[in-house]
């Protein structure tokens, strides 16, 4: 960070666990798919002598070992540690996936990092979704650095790419983004493209050459040092700005010099503070090669800039029962608090919990109480449960080293918790604590599915709760009302990625059929109905009549019963078998075989058997006189409707309003909101954005949210009724 000179630290590169908090740093790597995150991490680990010249981990596989999921989705789909050491600071990388259905696994890495490196291409520029993300991260005060990447790519330019960095995570301070190197370039291709091939550090003024798979450095010619002034004055004074000394502006503005190491200094905290983010631009080394353009100065920038676990802001701990409970930040000794950030299944091993402790000491063999709570709604359970701790390791690429203990600030992977999920809290058994869960996006896209064969039936069970415990983003539903095994999804790639896990991992094969919404029917109109049971075939037989009016209710009254019965037409104990029957049949429906609501049923007169009468047969009674009145009357099918608030930027208002209004949405009204945005809100049939999640994405470029709650059940209009209608019979 300093442009100093960096000896190779070979062996060294392979990070174990750590000592002390004040040497780990947890970095996560943010950026949209294909921004070369992941080549990033592993030019990183290269440089930092944990990888090989072939890109191979020193023990064998490669730093990007994917699983077959990953190869067949060509892109990353999940979170991955990939931890180095360098300069004696262990650095924890946590490479995320750019897609936006895989922002779980970002939210996760966001949680178990203390600081973020925004990965930008200069071929692709910045998207919404990477704005936003940094929108986050500025809202907790994380610190952040922006790497360009891709700057071989024909019609690269790294101011440019500055520029454009400035203007979209600079709104407040575009003085706040700037960068500590201007790219180095070699001689010109025939096609006019000069690659880029070392760097010119603007506080040190010195080249650092890689051209040859090494980092030198020299001095610059005479020449080349006007080049940089203008840069490196604009640098010193953005320093300068988030100085905490309040005199250095004014001594630099009277003609003062500044010395190198004072402003190393203050650009270190104020990195560190979160209120300087400084650009760098990387790329992986040739082939041969042992260092990447710009590997050296990230690291340094990482080991120096980027704050320890010590600064991390802590994190609200509670007892299991809710009771406030203050911890010393980040300390070896304080009691234990780490929380599961991901879960997976490894072939070989089984289950892995990649977990962050944020407080005391993890050690293997260790027994801890592990809290889950709060993700009822999405197949989760809540529990308290004892655990033993089994083998703890430090994953890099497949591989699992084996360490002894994990200290509060560092991360590390635990085997076989059977009961931990991800989001879970570990403690101390005899004094469990709960950490506050970090926000988890709401699955938005509903998938259905229904088991392949009979085989599969018996295992669908098992491998859908390992799948949702895998994977807190996705919710399962039992659908009573329509009998569907829905999972909810982020998007579409989430659902594929999940059935292929199901399949492969888990062994279940699932067909995925159309997803239905829980349509209800009404009585549009007063009707009365007379349901006469009455049999006599030798022996004990049946006889009930009863007579009943039904007439609608207001939305949401359900159903209810009066008796209105005089002069004992029907035995007061057969009263409740009327009104069992009516509510039986209610549930069944009287038209397309939806369930009957806001109804009132009065029970007027009927006739009993002093031998024949029964509970069963009143029930039956009670049924038959409810279909009657159906019959004759006009009954109105019921759709849910959702209340929808979008929140999208102000280029996209027009657009979403109109779509949402073509999907028969009531408009209720639009609110500014900071940030150039507009929340929208309004209320759409259901069954009219079963795949909004992914339209939505699509008409707005990944740069809207939404959410939903149900509203109520309202009449579907005649022709979109008659179309359900069609269908449910060519269904059948």
């Amino acid at each position: 960070m300093g442009d100093k000179a960096q000896t190779h630290p070979g062996a060294a590169g392979r990070a174990q666990a750590a000592d002390h908090p004040q040497s780990v740093r947890n970095v996560v790597l943010v950026g949209h798919s294909g921004s070369g995150k992941t080549t990033l991490v592993e030019a990183l680990a290269l440089t930092a002598g944990a990888v090989n010249r072939a890109g191979r981990v020193e023990d064998g596989g490669t730093v990007s070992d994917y699983d077959e999921i990953e190869h067949r989705q060509q892109r990353s789909v999940q979170l991955s540690l990939v931890p180095v050491e360098w300069d004696g600071i262990k650095v924890n990388l946590l490479d995320t996936p750019g897609y936006a259905d895989f922002v779980g696994e970002l939210r996760a890495g966001l949680r178990a990092a203390d600081a973020a490196l925004f990965v930008v291409s200069a071929s692709d520029g910045v998207d919404g979704s990477t704005r936003m993300v940094w929108e986050e991260c500025a809202a907790v005060g994380m610190p952040r650095a922006i790497v360009v990447t891709h700057l071989e790519a024909a019609r690269a330019d790294f101011e440019e790419m500055t520029r454009i960095c400035a203007e979209a995570f600079g709104a407040d301070d575009p003085d706040a983004v700037l960068p500590l190197y201007l790219p180095l370039h070699g001689p010109q291709a025939p096609d006019g493209h000069a690659p880029v091939t070392g760097l010119i550090g603007l506080l040190s003024q010195k080249l650092f050459d890689y051209s040859t798979g090494e980092r030198k450095e020299s001095e610059p010619g005479e020449d080349q040092l006007p080049l940089i002034e203008e840069a490196r004055n604009r640098l010193i004074e953005g320093i300068i700005s988030e100085s905490e000394d309040e005199t250095l502006m004014d001594r630099y503005l009277g003609g003062e010099p500044v010395d190198v190491k004072t402003l190393i200094d203050d650009l270190e905290r104020a990195v560190a503070r979160g209120v300087f983010f400084p650009v760098l631009a990387a790329a992986p080394a040739a082939e041969g090669a042992r260092q990447g353009l710009g590997t050296v100065e990230l690291l340094e920038l990482v080991t120096r800039g980027f704050p320890t676990p010590l600064e991390h802001e802590t994190v609200r701990v509670t007892t299991i029962d809710g009771k406030p409970r203050e911890l010393k930040p980040c300390d070896p000794d304080a009691p234990l608090v780490a929380e599961v950030v991901k879960t997976s299944s490894d072939p070989y091993v089984g289950r892995l919990s990649l977990i962050r402790v944020f407080s005391g000491t993890l050690r293997a063999d260790q027994t801890v109480h592990v809290s889950g709570h709060g993700l009822a709604d999405r197949g989760h359970e809540d529990h308290d449960v004892d655990e033993r701790i089994g083998a703890l390791s430090t994953p890099f690429g497949k591989q699992q080293r084996p360490v002894s203990h994990v200290i509060a600030g560092d991360l590390a992977c635990v085997a076989k918790l059977s009961r931990a999920e991800t989001g879970d809290t570990l403690s101390a058994k005899d004094d469990p604590l709960l950490m506050e869960p970090w926000q988890m996006p709401d699955p938005l896209l509903p998938l259905a599915i229904q088991a392949h064969s009979k085989p599969d039936e018996d295992k669908l069970s098992q491998g859908l709760a390992r799948l949702v415990a895998e994977d807190p983003t996705m919710r399962l539903e039992q659908n009573q009302d329509t009998h569907q095994v829905v999972l909810w999804c982020l998007g579409e790639a989430h659902a594929d990625v999940a059935l292929e896990r199901l399949r492969s991992r888990y062994g279940v094969q699932v067909d995925v059929v159309p997803h239905k919404v829980s349509l209800r029917e009404t009585f549009a109109t007063k009707s009365a109905g007379r349901g006469r049971h009455v049999k006599q075939s030798g022996g004990h037989g049946q006889f009930a009549i009863c007579e009943i009016e039904v007439e609608p209710l207001p939305g949401g009254s359900g159903i209810e019963f009066v008796d209105k019965v005089v002069g004992g037409a029907v035995p007061r104990q057969f009263i409740p078998s009327v009104e069992k029957g009516v509510r039986a049949q209610a549930a069944k429906g009287v038209a397309a075989g939806y369930p009957l609501i806001d109804v009132r049923v009065t029970l007027l007169d009927g006739k009993a058997h002093s031998v024949d009468s029964s509970d069963a047969a009143f029930q039956t009674a009670g049924a038959l006189a409810l279909r009657e009145a159906a019959a004759d009357a006009k009954i109105h099918l019921l759709e849910p409707v959702a209340e929808v608030s979008v929140l999208v930027g102000d280029d996209y208002v027009g657009s979403v309003m109109s779509d949402l209004s073509g999907r028969r949405g009531r408009l209720l009204g639009t609110e500014q909101t900071p940030g150039g945005r507009t929340l929208i809100r309004a209320e759409v049939p259901e069954i009219e954005i079963g795949r909004y999640a992914v339209d939505l994405r699509s008409m707005t470029h990944g740069t809207a949210r939404f959410s939903r709650r149900y509203a109520r059940h309202e009449p579907m209009p005649a022709q979109v009724a008659e179309r359900v209608r069609g269908e449910e019979r060519k269904a059948s």
